[in-house]
């Protein structure tokens, strides 16, 4: 029984090295946050940006184990869950514009001169998309 222990706590330790690694890999590759604070022209607030990423890890891996449920009344939960849509928001935007996947997209389906409908597209369809996940999926009690 203590084998079995041991190779779930040196698995799980190995997976979230490799996953961890990654994660920080992607960070610093793209260079999202810096990219994010010269898109927000927040430059000055860098390191609480970086602590935002260290702690909201830290919190979805506590989640992830725990499955925690919290029961916020709306007033609560509206503001959380808008300013967790635009930092989610802002990151897309952020890694888009690092790889600059919208010129590229917009070539390979054909709609170079079209780009700002392509953009408004992507954005209302995950608009319309957030809703209908909240709408019908997300229990109000």
């Amino acid at each position: 029984m203590t084998i079995k222990i041991l190779f779930v706590i040196i698995s799980g330790f190995g997976g979230g090295l490799a996953v961890g690694a990654g994660f920080v890999a992607f960070l610093t590759v793209l260079g999202l946050i810096p990219r994010l604070t010269q898109l927000t022209k927040t430059k000055k607030l860098i390191h609480w940006y970086e602590w935002a990423v260290i702690f909201g890890a830290i919190a979805g891996t506590a989640g992830g184990l725990n499955f925690p449920v919290f029961y916020f009344p709306s007033f609560f939960a509206i503001p959380i869950g808008l300013a967790s849509g635009m930092f989610v928001g802002m990151l897309a935007a952020a890694l888009t514009e690092v790889l600059n996947v919208l010129p590229i997209l917009a070539k390979r389906v054909y709609v170079e001169d079209r780009i700002i409908a392509l953009l408004m597209a992507i954005v209302f369809g995950k608009v319309f998309g957030s809703l209908f996940q909240w709408v019908y999926f997300v229990d109000y009690r």
